[in-house]
């Protein structure tokens, strides 16, 4: 019975410990970071090294069809600096989010640089959900980063390719995404024709801006997630045909 007492304070000890380390690897927050900034000839030709509370995190994000890997950083109130990259002397942004323990998140940067005074970048943060739908199924969400998105917003179909948008069109899968925010995720099946999927992007209520295919490597055996960034063309004044493309969980880029 003694040698049960004297055990007793090193068990409760070591469970003390195990609910700690529970708890410290539970408040960890990944981002990825997207450069949007479609005025790219007012920062030094679009890279962006992006620091978080003073440390940099993310180095020489390009504009256009990429994205940085995600990394670790603190939760809770967090301030962000995007800097013209290589230099790290000018800089183009300063914003700061509150970002929740335990998310994983995809940050994005658009509006325009305006000569490098950041004065009209707008910085976004979206939580992600990268747990895998079922063997056999696509999920895709669509965020809207084009500062020249029409003001009503976007219709978005997601069909798998060849398949075209029927005419008349039914009701969009994505309906009214506007400027700065994020749809959810749609669940599709696996394209059986192995020929990704093909997403239609119209003026809500109105005509088709572009459509574009979305190559899945994903398979019937196998679940895929994709996220679809809308832009605008480089130094453009129009959305692009050419959105940035995440591969979250076999979505080939």
């Amino acid at each position: 019975m003694l040698r049960l007492l004297k055990a007793l304070p090193f068990t409760l000890a070591i469970a003390a410990l195990s609910i700690v380390a529970t708890s410290c690897s539970s408040s960890g927050t990944k981002a990825r970071f997207v450069n949007a900034i479609q005025d790219t000839d007012q920062y030094g030709g679009g890279n962006l090294d992006v620091e978080v509370n003073g440390v940099k995190q993310f180095t020489g994000v390009p504009f256009g069809n990429a994205a940085s890997t995600y990394t670790n950083i603190s939760s809770g109130n967090d301030t962000f600096e995007g800097l013209e990259s290589p230099a790290d002397t000018t800089t183009v942004f300063t914003d700061s989010t509150s970002l929740s323990g335990g998310t994983e998140y995809t940050l994005v940067a658009t509006g325009f640089a305006t000569g490098a005074n950041g004065n009209s970048v707008v910085f976004l943060s979206f939580s992600d959900d990268n747990t895998a739908p079922n063997d056999g199924f696509v999920n895709f969400r669509v965020i809207n980063a084009s500062p020249n998105s029409p003001s009503s917003g976007v219709d978005i179909w997601i069909y798998p390719t060849p398949q075209l948008l029927p005419a008349p069109p039914p009701a969009p899968m994505i309906p009214s995404l506007a400027y700065q925010s994020a749809s959810r995720y749609i669940t599709v099946p696996y394209n059986s024709d192995v020929q990704g999927f093909t997403v239609f992007v119209n003026t809500a209520g109105g005509g088709q801006i572009f459509h574009v295919n979305v190559p899945v490597s994903g398979g019937l055996n196998s679940a895929s997630i994709c996220t679809l960034v809308l832009e605008d063309y480089e130094n453009g004044s129009s959305m692009s045909s050419a959105p940035a493309l995440l591969n979250d969980l076999n979505c080939a880029n």
